[in-house]
This record gives C-alpha cells, structure tokens and sequence, in this order.
C-alpha cells in the first residue's frame, strides 16, 4: 500500500531535507559570504512558524527568515509541470509536479 503524502507534508519533506524536488538559491544570496548561506540553508530548514496569516492554504509553501546581521530572506515552493514549462494542473501529484524550492532575499521580490 503506497502511502499518499498531502501537498503540505511533500512541501515539508522539501523544506527540511531539500529532498522530493528542486532547491535554487538566487544570486542575493549566493552573493553572500559562505557562513551566511549555511546558516539561511539551516533556517530555511528549520522554518516551522505556519499561521492564518501566512499560510491561508495550508500548503507550507512560503516563509519568511529573519536573522541577525543577513538581509531578511524569502523562501518559496512552486509547483511546475515535470518539463517545467508551465505550472503543474495537479500540484497534489508527483507524477506531473516538479516540486521548486526557491530561496531569496526579500530585496528581490
């Protein structure tokens, strides 16, 4: 019996282990020095503040990072087709979904 995951438990598995889809980083922050990325990569990781207001959904496809002495950070999970040529129609099947973490800083929004 193959156990299905909720769109919000694949979101999940993404953020926390960057494993079930894609992981980019923009150029913000890969301009950033080495020590700084590890720690955003790590916050990223550990994100777990979903509410109402940030999360009406119930997707955990978006969040917000702010650390001491690093321009605040964005991060966000979008659904394409498998091509990546377009969005997914069926972002709750992996059959037809790439799963993309993006992870940015707020100043490229």
């Amino acid at each position: 019996m193959t156990q299905t995951l909720s769109l919000s438990d694949r979101n999940d598995r993404l953020r926390t282990t960057f494993l079930g889809g894609r992981v980019l980083t923009t150029e913000g922050i890969r301009s950033l020095n080495q020590c700084d990325q590890i720690r955003i990569l790590h916050a990223v990781q550990q994100f777990n503040v979903f509410t109402e207001d940030n999360d009406p959904h119930g997707e955990h496809d978006f969040g917000m990072i702010e650390l001491p002495d690093i321009p605040t950070v964005f991060w966000k999970i979008d659904y394409y087709s498998r091509d990546m040529r377009s969005g997914s129609e069926n972002p709750e099947d992996p059959a037809v979904t790439c799963y993309v973490l993006t992870i940015y800083l707020a100043s490229e929004h």
